[in-house]
């Protein structure tokens, strides 16, 4: 069976979009490791499943037994390459290293998400009949979180047990549309989707909103936009005045309609998933809708790429550690979310993946790894930045079809 089967054929179609092409391939890293990825073809039924019998999510729902005393290990399931790696053995991750050492909780550790949503249409045959994943941590983006939260398939996290992820989580992660009071989900890393470009490319000019990239001749054929339709039409918006957390109907197609006339005057090269790096990089691209790891790794090699976060606002998210409906191991799995808010732990993470480190007190413990880091807004985003953050609204199932339909056909899908 099709791994999209049950979708409407805009989601489905952009869905495989975000595995092939998009911020869901990974692509900056996996230069160094491509053959290690390996899509599973797990069958993605419809939505609406109700809530699995057991989850803590649920009204009135039963408390799973909880394993972790007797059992000393914790099944945990991650992108790849989203930990730290140990530079001369590749098959080591010096942070949860640490973790079993300190704790004795042995961490059986998995890269198998490679996709949002390949991994939901993975686990949701056991999660909709109330039976255990075989995982006790997950990874997931923030709208999938949201998901999986809204249909009862998380458990509910035990604060008493995470004393410095209550503590140390910062201020502007607590607040959470999908989550709040972040009684289900705290955050591995912050994303951003922002403005990036090759100063060479650009002869010094500066690219700093996305009006330039939609209308400067002086960048005609030689700038990209994303394949992901919220990145996309969600920075439009906001460049258009829009706010992404509450547009209309109207909004958004006027988003849709600039961007079109663009592609009609040839001023996109050609929308993009993370090849997009390649080409700014050359300066074949000279400027370009950007995620902000990918242009921290960049920029450590190449002085010309720049980036700019525009004043009219950038599109922000998280990546949330969740423990899935009758996990074995809850309280293993909140020993190690504790473990990585303490801000050492939480420096060590950040200085290897580059993501925006949501941990209160871990730039300070940067500055002892890497001063340039600790000082990248990228990776720890100052005042004026942190404000400029929006999210894309939630969207029901009929409206998240007619968005990407419409942006489908705008990209040539």
């Amino acid at each position: 069976m099709d791994l999209y089967e049950g979708l409407p054929e805009p989601v489905a179609k952009a869905w495989e979009r975000g595995l092939t092409s998009g911020r869901a391939a990974m692509s900056r890293r996996r230069l160094l490791r491509a053959a290690s990825l390996a899509a599973a073809g797990s069958t993605l039924v419809a939505c609406g499943i109700p809530p699995a019998a057991g989850s803590k999510g649920g009204e009135g729902a039963e408390e799973p037994p909880d394993y972790s005393k007797k059992e000393k290990v914790l099944n945990f399931a991650n992108w790849p390459l989203y930990v730290d790696v140990d530079e001369r053995n590749k098959k080591k991750h010096p942070t949860l290293d640490r973790f079993a050492r300190e704790s004795g909780i042995k961490v059986k550790y998995v890269e198998d998400i490679n996709d949002n949503n390949e991994f939901y249409g993975k686990i949701k045959p056991q999660l909709a009949a109330g039976q255990s994943t075989g995982r006790d941590l997950i990874c997931l983006s923030d709208w999938m979180a949201g998901r999986l939260i809204r249909q009862g398939y998380v458990q509910r996290l035990d604060p008493a047990n995470m004393t410095h992820a209550v503590t140390n989580l910062e201020d502007r992660f607590r607040a959470a549309a999908h989550d709040p009071g972040r009684q289900y989900s705290y955050p591995w890393a912050g994303t951003a989707c922002i403005v990036a470009y090759n100063k060479k490319a650009t002869k010094g000019k500066k690219i700093t909103s996305v009006t330039q990239l939609l209308e400067d001749d002086a960048l005609k054929g030689r700038i990209s936009m994303l394949t992901e339709m919220t990145d996309t039409v969600g920075l439009t918006m906001l460049d258009m005045g829009a706010d992404s957390e509450h547009f209309t109907e109207d909004q958004f197609d006027a988003a849709i309609a600039r961007i079109q006339k663009a592609v009609d005057r040839k001023q996109l090269r050609r929308f993009s998933g993370n090849d997009y790096l390649d080409e700014l990089n050359s300066g074949d691209i000279a400027a370009c809708l950007a995620w902000a790891g990918d242009i921290v790794q960049l920029r450590m090699d190449n002085d010309d790429i720049a980036f700019a976060v525009p004043d009219r606002g950038y599109l922000f998210g998280t990546d949330d550690l969740l423990v899935p409906a009758k996990a074995r191991h809850q309280s293993n799995a909140e020993a190690l979310i504790d473990y990585y808010y303490r801000p050492d732990v939480a420096a060590q993470l950040a200085a290897w993946v580059n993501y925006i480190c949501p941990v209160t007190g871990a730039k300070a413990e940067m500055e002892k790894i890497d001063e340039e880091l600790a000082d990248d807004p990228l990776v720890f985003p100052d005042q004026d930045m942190i404000a400029k953050g929006k999210n894309f609204r939630p969207m029901s199932a009929k409206e998240e079809a007619r968005y990407e339909e419409k942006f489908s056909k705008l990209i040539g899908a």
